[in-house]
């Protein structure tokens, strides 16, 4: 049973760290370790969740394959799906273009890293490669991912309040704004839960937009999420969250505010550009080693949830066991 909780040190005594990159994990869960924060799944956290399975009720977390298109990132590309058979009585199949971070997802510890510090644990990313096991996602798969799953629906908290979500835009919501919605739901998080966010961005998306406005989304990416700020590290962190996913692109909004700390100094003066330019992710993956899921299938779990004021449930989520894997699409279930 894990106890990593009881022992680790507080988000501002991580920024004062000099045996690591401030701000960073490194090292908390073993030299070796290949999973981060989830570690902080255990027995405890497991029967938590199987003791929010009160209903037997189940919920896919997943899109259809076809739900995205065309693709939210210039760099993925849809899947092609072939099919072929042997004879009148069988059928087999293959994919091509098969890029795992396409439709719902979880971004492993491979996918990106910080641009001083590197990646998680303070790994060579040259052994990044297909088949190699360092930061792979199949370690994801081994564990298993199976733990109390916490929702958050910060997009109906905020309709309530009289503050809608402008999905069209990179909205950025702050921590204070997401720590409110889950007091309203009386809900606690406790160490190794994984929490979902919903900001209502897939409904938005699925059912709100026409194909000009989702071909544009290509190019011009503007999401809502989390604004880019320490204190958001720091409620992820102390909060001992295992994972953090949400309904919309990124988690965070994108593209990163202006003021986001998250810059390099590049960045600043413009004398670099990158896509990545201050986005949260350079922290939240490769410092903390939390792993992100990103377009999670949540609003049918969101409704049962609203009936009846209960946000807890059993989460499962079992990766594809690609050795040398950076990400891989969830295969999330909740149960309540």
């Amino acid at each position: 049973m894990s106890s990593y909780h009881k022992t680790l040190p507080t988000y501002d005594q991580l920024m004062l760290r000099q045996d690591a990159p401030p701000g960073s994990s490194w090292g908390l869960f073993g030299e070796n370790d290949q999973i981060g924060t989830l570690n902080l799944i255990d027995a405890d956290s497991r029967l938590r969740g199987v003791a929010a399975a009160i209903q037997g009720k189940a919920f896919s977390l997943d899109l259809p394959s076809t739900a995205i298109y065309p693709s939210l990132a210039p760099t993925r590309k849809p899947i092609a799906h072939h099919i072929f058979q042997r004879n009148d009585f069988h059928h087999d199949e293959w994919l091509d273009n098969f890029y795992t971070q396409y439709g719902s997802q979880i971004d492993g510890l491979r996918h990106i890293g910080h641009p001083q510090y590197g990646f998680y644990n303070g790994y060579d990313h040259s052994q990044f490669k297909p088949g190699t096991e360092t930061l792979s996602i199949h370690h994801f798969a081994a564990l298993p991912i199976a733990t109390r799953g916490v929702l958050i629906d910060v997009q109906r908290y905020m309709a309530k309040q009289g503050m809608p979500l402008d999905q069209s835009t990179g909205q950025a919501i702050s921590i204070d704004t997401i720590e409110a919605a889950r007091l309203s739901q009386n809900v606690e998080i406790l160490p190794g839960d994984a929490v979902v966010l919903r900001f209502g961005w897939l409904n938005y998306y699925l059912n709100q937009t026409n194909i000009a406005t989702r071909d544009k989304l290509v190019t011009e990416q503007f999401h809502p999420g989390l604004e880019q700020s320490n204190k958001a590290l720091s409620w992820l962190w102390d909060n001992r969250i295992s994972l953090i996913a949400a309904d919309n692109f990124a988690l965070e909004c994108w593209p990163a505010k202006s003021d986001s700390p998250f810059f390099t100094p590049g960045e600043m003066s413009q004398k670099e550009c990158s896509v990545h330019a201050g986005i949260m992710h350079r922290a939240i993956i490769p410092l903390l080693g939390m792993p992100i899921g990103e377009l999670w299938a949540i609003d049918k779990l969101a409704e049962a949830c609203a009936e009846d004021n209960r946000y807890t449930f059993l989460l499962t989520a079992s990766p594809l066991p690609i050795v040398g894997g950076v990400g891989s699409p969830a295969n999330a279930i909740a149960i309540r």
